[in-house]
């Protein structure tokens, strides 16, 4: 009887260890090609206090 339940868990042990999954990792053939279409908007708000509003209009030779 011991010879068979050694028997058997030798073949259990040798059939899981000769299951062992392969992992392959292998370089694509085509270069890999990114298409970036990008909008892009932008606004910009500037306020301006009635003070500085009035200086500016009052000195326009400053710009």
């Amino acid at each position: 009887m011991k010879k068979l339940a050694g028997g058997f868990t030798a073949i259990v042990i040798l059939t899981l260890t000769g299951c062992t999954p392969r992992i392959e990792v292998a370089a694509s053939k085509e270069p890999i090609t990114i298409n970036m279409n990008v909008k892009i908007e932008h606004e910009i708000h500037i306020k301006v206090d009635k003070y500085v509003e009035t200086l500016l209009k009052s000195r326009s030779d400053l710009f």
